[in-house]
């Protein structure tokens, strides 16, 4: 039994307990806010930070993979670390640290430290964001359970409308002097405005037999995830050499044998890091590879995106931000529709994927058609309908995935969940980054449209995959936790 209120605790029809359930989930929902921004705004920034800091085209994907990368590293873990030792004190935790990192990204002084301090935000954002799904699942019986999950459907929606557009009026306004530094800066008042919250509304919550901390599993895992996204970021600066192919290989080889020790140590009587039962329900496996490629995609292109809009449109940062409203927008709408057509399930999240892919192939075509530069309206009916997809395939997404998760599970199952999708984007943004660059430098004259065009096919491709790989999901979210049962 957990130390805190819980849904199981008290009543679900008891108004106090129900208001204090909500209460508490905005509260992690404004950790979500901080790493959607953080993940967001970079986009929008890295060429007006790299003008300023130095570096080269890898400085660009490194502000955004540092942070993926290190979240995703240490995800895993940190939702054992909420099993072990309580899901609100490293909630707490992880938001202070987060915190301090911004600063630190807020003060540096080069890319170097940039990309350092980038990996500090990731590390405890990693320890932060887990405790939040897992003190969901405990907080909330069943049949609130959809409602709790849906809420996070509009919030990331409405931090990607505010995400672009704020970090570039930030960066337009150069309040104090500060430029691009700003973005940052305004963590702080989130932060310690979350910490101070958390203290008071998130409930004591911890797994009922705390497991003991798994060192070599986080070393392999740490290992693997480095193995394949650093020769992706660096591999195309120094010329694709070979030792760039050995170590992709051999991140195959670590994650294999990390899957072995796992298994092995839980036929031994341990505690795995990833527990292996969890890859015996069909919508968690499915889920894992269906985000897998989901997040590549979608992070890779929004990556790609700002930059052509930036680099090859002429567009201001705070231009940029803007143009990107029509996706944002369609988001929230998508999610909105997606509760319309809950009863569906899987066929919801499929139907996403095929008008996310529609909606790509329309900003295909709009730079295609388009002689002179395109103006924002011009990518207005694309980004939108892109949007919209988006919306429907996240709203039901994790209800699914973590339908059927045990109690005993939630801490690895959100870890290993949410590190797959930090996972997702750091090879997203490595490898479409990748694309981008390689292209442009490919031709005496950058050829900026057609290197968009090519990421833009690329991203379709990975689209497909995402709808068939969306097949080994279960039909609805609530078949999986019943046959769980």
């Amino acid at each position: 039994m957990s130390t805190g209120l819980t849904a199981t605790a008290q009543p679900a029809t008891e108004p106090a307990a129900y208001r204090w359930r909500w209460a508490a989930l905005l509260v992690i929902l404004a950790a979500e806010v901080m790493d959607l921004l953080d993940a967001m705004i970079t986009n929008i920034a890295a060429p007006t930070i790299r003008a300023e800091l130095g570096g080269t085209a890898g400085t660009i994907q490194w502000l955004g993979a540092a942070y993926t990368l290190s979240m995703a590293v240490g995800l895993i873990t940190g939702g054992r670390l909420g099993d072990i030792f309580g899901r609100k004190r490293m909630f707490l935790i992880g938001a202070l640290g987060f915190t301090a990192g911004s600063l630190l990204c807020a003060v540096a002084q080069s890319p170097e430290l940039l990309v350092a301090a980038r990996v500090v935000q990731g590390l405890f954002g990693a320890v932060m964001l887990p405790q939040g799904l897992g003190m969901i699942k405990e907080m909330f019986p069943p049949k609130e359970m959809g409602a709790a999950f849906g809420l996070f459907g509009p919030v990331m929606g409405l931090s990607s409308v505010g995400g672009p557009i704020l970090a570039g009026w930030l960066i337009d306004a150069d309040f104090l002097g500060t430029g691009w530094r700003m973005i940052f800066l305004i963590n702080l008042p989130l932060g310690l405005a979350a910490l101070a919250a958390g203290l008071r509304l998130l409930p004591e919550s911890r797994s009922p037999r705390p497991p003991r901390l798994d060192i070599p599993g986080v070393i392999l895992a740490s290992a693997a995830g480095l193995l394949l996204v650093f020769p992706l970021v660096q591999g195309r600066e120094s010329g694709w050499p070979v030792w760039s192919f050995v170590m992709m290989g051999a991140s195959v080889a670590v994650f294999a044998v990390f899957g072995w020790f796992e298994s092995r140590k839980s036929r031994a009587g341990g505690d795995p890091l990833v527990v292996p039962s969890l890859f015996r329900k069909r919508a968690f496996t499915g889920g894992l590879l269906t985000g897998l490629v989901f997040f590549s995609s979608m992070s890779g292109f929004a990556l790609v995106f700002n930059l052509y809009s930036q680099i090859g449109l002429g567009y201001s940062t705070l231009k940029a931000g803007l143009v990107m409203i029509p996706w944002s927008l369609g988001m929230v709408a998508g999610f909105g529709l997606a509760q319309a057509v809950a009863r569906f399930g899987r066929r919801v999240l499929q139907g996403g994927v095929l008008v996310m892919a529609l909606g790509t192939l329309g900003v295909l075509l709009t730079i295609t058609l388009v002689e002179a530069p395109a103006t924002p309206w011009q990518f207005v009916p694309a980004l939108a309908v892109t949007g919209v997809g988006m919306g429907l395939l996240m709203a039901p997404f994790f209800d699914i995935v973590l339908a059927g998760v045990e109690q005993h599970e939630t801490g690895s199952a959100s870890g290993t969940l949410t590190a797959v999708q930090q996972l997702g984007g750091a090879f997203g943004v490595a490898l479409l980054g990748t694309v981008f660059f390689d292209l442009l430098a490919a031709s005496p004259a950058p050829d900026f449209a057609g290197a968009m065009r090519v990421v833009l096919w690329t991203v379709a491709g990975m689209l497909l995959l995402t709808f068939l790989a969306a097949f080994l999901l279960p039909g609805q979210a609530r078949e999986e936790e019943h046959a769980g049962h």
